[in-house]
């Protein structure tokens, strides 16, 4: 499964989303999920001090650095009015042999695209 947000250290990205998916890692995984990636238009070294910081061991922390993951999957967030360039939206999808079989996207806040949500789609 992968998730995605706009940000690494950005307050709702740092209090909330990857925190949710930290303290549910095990959860997740124990439904067969193999691998949880988290995903933000910020560079390797960025995503990997994030994760560290968060004890997000168990979630590989994927840099999209120049958004072109965001774009090419239509999810990007243009944010160049408040000075953040281009991010990604803010989203989760369960993946199964290379097909998405759920898509949830925030439009405002952590909602469809929380740990919890997901937990229970799974």
């Amino acid at each position: 499964m992968l998730f995605a947000v706009p940000g690494a250290f950005t307050p709702g990205c740092t209090a909330t989303h990857l925190p949710g998916f930290v303290v549910n890692s095990d959860k997740i995984k124990a439904t067969g999920v193999d691998a949880i990636v988290c995903t933000a238009v910020n560079d390797a070294f960025v995503m990997d001090a994030w994760g560290k910081s968060q004890n997000a061991g168990e979630i590989i922390m994927a840099g999209d650095g120049n958004a072109e993951f965001a774009k090419a999957i239509g999810l990007e967030l243009d944010l160049t009015e408040r000075g953040l360039g281009v991010r990604s939206k803010r989203y989760a999808m369960i993946v199964n042999d290379g097909k998405v079989e759920l898509l949830n996207i925030d439009t405002t806040g952590i909602d469809t695209s929380s740990a919890e949500t997901i937990l229970a789609a799974l």
